[in-house]
């Protein structure tokens, strides 16, 4: 009993795939301009940018959110990446990510705000967020290829459906645990619903939102390091490259890179969220 498949499933989603690439390849190449065009961008611009610029606006980000503690952390760690030989995969990543949280916000924070004020509309979209959460990461690359060839903009692309669910669930928490009352008060005094929204949900919801978005940075920082596999540059290439040679050396300075990194987005973007005059 079930030694063999009954259902062919494996067979119907490799047709389902072709079917798409071979009638809709103008609809992936639409939405893959806006993806390589905000992506070259940040990527020309940040490796056009003089290091010691970079590091400068690090620097005062942290000084401004956190104090000098941080500062001085965000400082040495990407004086330490550049050192490392490492700068400009270091930018390529950085403006992956950054494009990829873009999107993320543009689809993700309205899509979170329908839900936060429909619960149909939230179980409806709730089990494609699970699905998006609990599909292992590698999976993705399969039909992002595909779909979408190989190279930079595929793994952005990767990255935005794989950190997308974290901001999605946190603005509908965010809209959910504004109080009722607060709601009726603005309504009591006519405010229409896109007036309550603006001028009540959401800047009560704003924390709850940034912490989604910063959850939503992590896992893109993740994501676009696995994306090296389908020819995604930034620091996961010298991971990559470490991996397929069992060269060790060049495996840890990529992964020391990325972790350094991670941590200077994390503490900087998590000071966004509890700063007050955000």
């Amino acid at each position: 009993m079930f030694e063999e498949a009954v259902i062919p499933l494996e067979g119907w989603v490799s047709q389902f795939v072709e079917w798409l690439v071979n009638n809709y390849r103008f609809v992936f190449q639409a939405i893959k301009w806006p993806v390589d065009m905000t992506l070259t961008g940040f990527d020309i611009g940040l490796n056009w940018l003089n290091p010691i610029v970079v590091i400068i606006a690090f620097g005062l980000m942290a000084w401004k959110f956190s104090g000098i503690k941080l500062s001085i952390f965000c400082v040495l760690s990407m004086v330490f990446i550049g050192l490392l030989g490492l700068w400009s995969e270091t930018m390529t990543t950085l403006a992956m990510v950054i494009s990829a949280v873009f999107f993320c916000a543009i689809v993700g924070i309205p899509l979170g705000i329908a839900a936060g004020r429909s619960d149909r509309f939230e179980a409806g979209l709730r089990p494609m967020l699970d699905a998006m959460q609990t599909t292992p990461a590698f999976v993705y690359l399969v039909p992002i290829v595909m779909l979408f060839s190989v190279g930079n903009v595929a793994g952005v692309l990767a990255t935005i459906i794989f950190s997308m669910p974290p901001i999605i669930r946190l603005t509908s928490l965010g809209i959910r645990q504004v109080h009722p009352e607060l709601v009726e008060a603005a309504q009591a005094f006519g405010a229409t619903n896109w007036q309550v929204l603006r001028k009540v949900q959401v800047p009560l919801a704003m924390p709850t939102i940034l912490a989604g978005l910063n959850q939503t940075l992590m896992m893109a920082l993740s994501m676009v390091v696995i994306a090296a596999l389908i020819g995604a540059g930034g620091l996961g290439e010298p991971v990559v490259l470490g991996l397929n040679t069992l060269d060790i050396g060049r495996a840890v300075v990529g992964g020391l890179s990325i972790v350094l990194m991670a941590m200077v987005l994390d503490r900087v973007t998590q000071s966004m969220a509890s700063d007050k005059s955000v």
